[in-house]
């Protein structure tokens, strides 16, 4: 069975296209077949998947305009062995235009009900807002994974968040929950990081997932060659670290399934 997961934080640098590319090329590197969807108009998950976003026939744009079906648009990474609907600037087009339309919020849930069963996972690249990008995609979601850095502003935008899903939950997608939240950019080093991840995980507890995500050069610098870090340097602290995250997420949805056997 599918799971569809957004990868959600409207705050900004916090680590949501990182982890949507390295999560995966870690998911796609165990033979699971996964879709990145990438719903932000900078279009830094296509570049980061080695797609460039300036040369794009078709986006994730005409898909939520309904101009193309999203198996003409999607497109096959050169090393990852895993698929991308692409995106770029013009996907601010789409927002504007969606403002418009009867039935906004169920766009992206609607183009996927003809491909969803062809991918274990399908990973949804958010903007750092609460726009109609970000709503189209927990519409279409089961799960939320959150990013975040352990510092106190972080812990503010969070609750934003968690209202948004809460809003979502109640009005169009039942189904909607909290996957896990993720802490990024953890450097073990600094007082603060530690005292907001205990925090993090004395409040949410086994949402929190145990995998942390380290602060990494070649985590930092994969991007610039359009490579997931597990191509760029696979023995990297961040490359391990994100096999670790998939490993979780794993057993996650294993665990659930036999719950609702």
């Amino acid at each position: 069975m599918t799971k569809i997961i957004a990868i959600a934080n409207q705050k900004g640098g916090v680590g949501k296209t990182t982890t949507c590319v390295n999560l995966a090329a870690s998911l796609a590197a165990t033979q699971r077949r996964i879709l990145l969807i990438d719903m932000d108009p900078q279009g830094n998950a296509t570049m980061g998947c080695g797609i460039d976003k300036m040369n794009l026939e078709y986006s994730t744009c005409d898909v939520l305009l309904g101009k193309e079906s999203a198996t003409d648009v999607i497109i096959s990474t050169s090393e990852g062995n895993f698929a991308v609907l692409p995106a770029n600037e013009e996907l601010t087009i789409a927002e504007v235009r969606l403002l418009q339309e009867i039935g906004r919020e169920m766009r992206l849930r609607q183009a996927l009900v003809p491909i969803r069963d062809l991918y274990d996972f399908i990973l949804i690249d958010c903007p750092p807002s609460l726009n109609m990008l970000t709503v189209n995609a927990l519409t279409a979601a089961d799960g939320v994974l959150i990013p975040m850095q352990c510092e106190y502003y972080a812990l503010e935008g969070l609750s934003s968040l968690l209202n948004t899903v809460e809003q979502i939950k109640t009005s169009v997608n039942a189904n909607l929950e909290v996957f896990g939240l993720l802490r990024t950019m953890v450097d073990s080093r600094i007082n603060l990081s530690n005292e907001v991840s205990a925090q993090l995980v004395d409040y949410f507890d086994d949402k929190v997932f145990r995998t942390v995500i380290p602060r990494n050069v070649r985590l930092a610098e994969a991007p610039s060659f359009g490579r997931p870090v597990l191509f760029h340097d696979r023995l990297s602290r961040g490359a391990l670290a994100y096999l670790a995250l998939a490993g979780e997420v794993l057993r996650r949805e294993e665990e659930r399934q036999v719950l609702e056997q």
